[in-house]
């Protein structure tokens, strides 16, 4: 009874393995049997194969995920101008305006007031600056344009040495002139009424300031055709106070104060 069962035991895999061959010998036995054993022998792989398969999925969600979180950081990625810099407000290169402001450094009286003021007063001033008393339709269309976070030059007016100090910030931009509204005010103006104001003010705040100003007469060298200021507004327009300054001028502008102060460094090393 036992050989039976063992003879029965391996005559059904010789019948399988009988149907993908049409000779039977005596070597394919043993080789079907081989087979037959592989066969079995794989079986339970393919289910473990169709479980690691299983496994394989969650690692892509995770994936997804990651390419999620990657996104969003680049979303909340401060914005790069096109020189590499990064603004943190969003404000790019393309979007910032220029600007050249006149402010008298010296003492000078103004219906009894004394107007000076320097970058000096601006970097002490722990507050925004009212940049008031424009009282020329053209300037004050320039203090109308001006945006939150665009950049001006501070330049020193009406003294020995004239010239662009330093540079300073727009942070808030244009509202009415109250000091045009004020008899005891310096540039007090009694067509400007608080119902219909002519004039407007902005508020500044201080950037810094050059190691070497660079002065009016080496600004008017710059000016000439083909040079790199022949179309700045405020040498056109010498009695202008609020004037446009383009993106390449201002940039320039900043390259040679920085080329000046290194020159003056290795001078006096």
């Amino acid at each position: 009874m036992a050989k039976k069962s063992t003879s029965e035991a391996v005559e059904a895999p010789l019948r399988r393995s009988s149907r993908r061959s049409t000779t039977a010998t005596p070597g394919t036995k043993t080789q079907q049997q081989g087979n037959s054993a592989a066969e079995s022998t794989n079986t339970p792989k393919r289910k473990s194969v169709s479980k690691t398969s299983g496994t394989k999925e969650p690692p892509k969600k995770r994936q997804k995920a990651s390419k999620e979180t990657d996104t969003a950081k680049q979303e909340v990625e401060p914005v790069k101008s096109a020189n590499g810099a990064k603004y943190e407000d969003g404000i790019t290169s393309e979007s910032r305006q220029y600007w050249l402001l006149k402010a008298e450094p010296e003492t000078r009286l103004e219906n009894g007031v004394d107007v000076r003021f320097s970058i000096d007063d601006l970097a002490a001033k722990t507050e925004p600056e009212p940049w008031d008393g424009i009282r020329a339709y053209a300037a004050r269309n320039n203090l109308r344009a001006m945006k939150k976070g665009d950049l001006a030059f501070f330049y020193h007016s009406n003294c020995k040495e004239p010239g662009i100090v330093g540079t300073m910030e727009i942070v808030e931009e244009h509202s009415p002139d109250l000091t045009a509204h004020d008899p005891k005010k310096p540039y007090y103006d009694p067509k400007s009424q608080p119902s219909d104001p002519k004039w407007s003010v902005v508020h500044v705040k201080f950037r810094s300031k050059f190691d070497v100003q660079i002065g009016l007469k080496e600004l008017r060298t710059l000016c000439a055709p083909g040079k790199p200021l022949e179309n700045m507004q405020m040498l056109k327009q010498s009695r202008l106070s609020v004037s446009k300054v383009s993106a390449d001028e201002w940039h320039y502008l900043n390259e040679l104060a920085e080329k000046k102060a290194v020159e003056v460094k290795s001078e006096g090393s």
